[in-house]
């Protein structure tokens, strides 16, 4: 794999995790509030489901 094609993909995670801080901050704060009241199982319930669909993503797409 090219060296160039991670680092594009390192830049586009921070630009998708910046986008909605920067158009409204508000409504994540709140967001990331709630967040924090999860408890620790649904939270790693979230994170498994999100890692299985990245994973099946990059197999589907690679």
């Amino acid at each position: 794999m090219d060296s160039a094609v991670f680092w594009s993909a390192m830049a586009l995670v921070l630009v998708i995790e910046g986008f909605m801080p920067f158009v409204s901050p508000a409504t994540w704060r709140k967001t990331f509030v709630q967040i924090l009241q999860i408890s620790d199982g649904q939270l790693r319930f979230f994170g498994l489901a999100s890692l299985l669909c990245g994973l099946a993503l990059f197999w589907w797409v690679t």
